[in-house]
């Protein structure tokens, strides 16, 4: 009975410091974020796509006063917060969409 003592008791020791108290919540839950995640069925060229596009690159102000969605203006518009990294394709076009989206999907964070 002693050797079983001997063992447990240091077993016990051990297993009550694995235990690590848990932290401590925040008073106030964080804020939400701007959602900056694609819609599920956002089809590139559809409107769901372009308002995605438009919040990450902040072509329309804060009530959505700006180009019209997929018009020459929005494109280029879209073409000028890119910048450098703007694709070389026609702006509208197909190509120039699908470049779009996998630049915006890799960026980490909004563009100015």
């Amino acid at each position: 009975m002693r050797r079983l003592a001997f063992i447990s008791l240091p077993l016990a020791v051990i297993l009550a410091g694995c235990s690590s108290p848990q932290a401590p919540q925040p008073d106030h839950p964080p804020k939400p974020q701007a959602d900056t995640a694609v819609p599920a069925n956002a089809m590139l060229g559809s409107h769901a796509w372009y308002q995605w596009v438009d919040q990450r690159l902040g072509i329309s102000d804060d009530q959505a006063h700006g180009p019209d969605e997929g018009s020459d203006e929005w494109n280029h518009a879209v073409q000028r917060k890119l910048g450098q990294e703007a694709p070389q394709s026609k702006p509208g076009s197909p190509e120039w969409q699908q470049s779009v989206d996998a630049l915006l999907r890799t960026r980490g964070d909004a563009t100015d």
